[in-house]
């Protein structure tokens, strides 16, 4: 069997697949049935981690972290002082856009990892030619 190839979670993602309520619920649903190797960034969890307390209340904010923690084939990458360097020349250099700096880490992380494909619902992170998941 042909080794999967990893993919970029952002919190799109993460929050379509927990909140039944998200029009793309179904298909991230599908997605994460038999995910391949993930990868996200310490920020699309603080992202996620705060929808769901401001949408819902800390139960699902909690639950949502839960979720994050069981899912083995993620890696989390962390937002360091060199981290923000980085993403910040992303903000600077699609300041036509409204990217967030969790989108710019997105970028890093996808750059550094050479990950070509993302699970998403943001078109920002089509920016550096990955394939979207939508």
């Amino acid at each position: 069997m042909a080794r999967k190839t990893e993919c970029y979670a952002d919190t799109g993602a993460f929050i379509a697949f927990l909140d039944k309520s998200d029009s793309y619920h179904a298909l991230f649903r599908r997605l994460f049935s038999d995910p391949p190797p993930l990868s996200t960034s310490a920020l699309v969890l603080a992202e996620g981690h705060g929808w769901f307390l401001r949408r819902y209340d800390q139960r699902r904010a909690i639950e949502f972290l839960n979720f994050v923690d069981a899912l083995p084939v993620l890696t989390i990458e962390g937002f360091g002082a060199d981290a923000v360097k980085r993403s910040s020349k992303w903000l600077r250099k699609f300041s036509d856009q409204t990217l967030t700096l969790a989108d710019a880490h997105g970028l890093v992380v996808m750059g550094d990892r050479r990950i070509t494909s993302c699970w998403s619902t943001d078109r920002h992170m089509t920016l550096t030619g990955a394939t979207l998941v939508t």
